[in-house]
């Protein structure tokens, strides 16, 4: 019986850490735009490309359609969804509130000193990349810090709210990377917020982080729209 047990639990982890093994595959396709928006895929076709049986590919699929990715279309396949300047307004509404009561949190706790090393570590790699004009590491190093912003709050239902969003804001972010000036006020502002929040200055950096939030998500909106590529 406690064998019996034990291969029915191996059994669920395997097929557990498959499905998450495909939602990170087909997730990072999207955001990288592999997947492009507009295109229509098999079910089939996915799981032959990632190599993995139809199961959890299907499972991904469900998840990745309530994260705002892609339609599954029954007996049709998926089609990976446009980004909607609309809808990118919207997000950046929510994320403007969330992240600068995020970071008003973060200021009014006692963190240890130490804690902030994440968070530097990122604004110094952010400065690197635009050193070499490496706009992907930037990228990356850019979203490490608002996620060292989040925890910071100490908030679990922010961190929540804000992943939901996290996938189509970087892919926003990924399509737009060439097309925008060099983001060099960006790092000037993540500095801004994360001074306030060391000193323990709420105000200062819930106004710091809400103003650029604003100013990010007005670009990336106008990018969208100017390019068109809302209507892919």
């Amino acid at each position: 019986m406690a064998d019996a047990q034990r291969l029915f639990s191996d059994g669920k982890q395997r097929a557990l850490s498959s499905k998450d093994e495909a939602i990170r595959a087909i997730k990072q396709m999207i955001v990288r735009n592999e997947l492009a928006a507009g295109s229509n895929h098999l079910e089939s076709e996915l799981a032959e490309r990632l190599d993995m049986s139809r199961t959890p590919v299907r499972e991904a699929l469900l998840v990745l359609e309530g994260k705002g990715l892609l339609e599954v279309q029954p007996r049709r396949g998926v089609r990976i969804l446009p980004l909607a300047a609309e809808d990118m307004s919207e997000i950046y509404q929510i994320l403007t509130e969330l992240e600068g009561l995020a970071a008003e949190l973060a200021a009014s706790r006692n963190h240890d000193p130490q804690e902030f090393a994440p968070a530097r570590l990122a604004i110094r790699e952010m400065d690197e990349a635009l050193a070499k004009d490496d706009r992907e590491t930037w990228a990356e190093a850019d979203a490490r810090f608002h996620g060292e912003l989040i925890r910071l709050s100490g908030n679990g239902r922010i961190a929540h709210v804000v992943g939901m969003f996290n996938s189509q804001v970087a892919r926003a972010r990924l399509l737009t990377l060439h097309m925008r000036p060099s983001p060099i006020k960006s790092n000037e502002d993540h500095r801004l917020v994360l001074s306030a929040i060391e000193s323990g200055d709420p105000r200062a950096a819930r106004r710091l982080h809400s103003r650029h939030r604003v100013a990010a998500g007005r670009l990336i909106i106008d990018i969208l729209k100017k390019h068109r590529l809302h209507l892919v």
